[in-house]
Parts: C-alpha cells; structure tokens; sequence
C-alpha cells in the first residue's frame, strides 16, 4: 500500500498570500499568524507575496489569477465576514467559499480558506489570535502541508 503525506516543510515554497482589508484589524492579525506559521516552518521570506484587496469578495478573483499562473506553490486566503443584521453575510461567505474552491480546483493547485465567518466581533477577536487560536496560522499550516503534499506527487510521477 502507498500512502501519500505532505510535512510541514515549507523550505524551497512559495506562497502568495491574498488578504481582505474590509475588516483590517482582524484580517491584519490573521496575516500575522500566517506568516509567523510559514516563518516558523522554513519559508523563505522573498518567496512570499501578500495582496491586499478591498473586501472578502474580490478574494476569489485575485486566488484565481494566482493559482493559474502557477506562481506559487499554494496560495492562502484570508478575511472576515462578520454576521451583521441583514442577509449580506450569507450571499458573500457562500461566495467567497466557493470561489475560492474553484480557483483550487480548477488550478490543481492548494487554494486554502482562512476566511473566517463569525457571528460577532467577539467570535473574530477569538478567531485572530485569542482563545480560539489564530485562523490565519492554520490556513498557513494547511498551505505548507498541501503544498508539500503537492510536490512529493509531482516528484513520483
């Protein structure tokens, strides 16, 4: 039997990162845990590129570019939409999740969600570093092992 497992190495990667900047001081925390993620496990700091764009809608768009340009060998995505009084939230996080899955999918390549949908502002806050950890790290580990996944695949055509 083969099994197949990526490590969390990310030496030799690169990663573009695309952030929402609706919401900044949440999606700002999350781009730090990313970072310090792909820090942490061997990412060399010249092969990342950040991007920042006006809200969580245009994610996908930028995601999509990216993954099929084959500039980077994952590509991670993050925001925050935060639940308010009308349906709004719903139409975009349902978006933007399925966005970001095509651009995946029909790239062959890891397009990882770390768009965060909370109910509140105190879900958020959790969200982006306190209790619950930081979303933005974990979409950056699930990158860094994808992406290596990836690559051993590639290697054993």
């Amino acid at each position: 039997m083969k099994t197949w497992q990526g490590n969390l190495d990310a030496s030799g990667l690169k990663f573009g990162i695309v952030v929402s900047r609706f919401n900044e001081f949440i999606t700002a925390k999350l781009l730090e845990g990313a970072l310090d993620c792909l820090r942490r496990h061997g990412a060399d700091q010249n092969k990342i590129e950040v991007a920042w764009v006006p809200g969580a809608w245009e994610i996908p768009a930028v995601a999509t570019r990216w993954a099929a340009a084959r500039r980077f060998d994952a590509v991670i995505c993050l925001g925050a939409v935060i639940r308010g009084d009308t349906p709004h939230w719903e139409y975009i996080s349902r978006q933007v999740t399925q966005g970001i899955s095509a651009a995946g999918l029909n790239n062959n390549l890891p397009v990882i969600l770390g768009v965060i949908t909370p109910e509140n502002l105190e879900q958020a806050i959790e969200r982006a570093g306190a209790k619950s950890g930081n979303k933005g790290f974990q979409a950056a580990l699930a990158a860094v092992e994808m992406a290596d996944l990836f690559r051993k695949m590639a290697e054993k055509k």
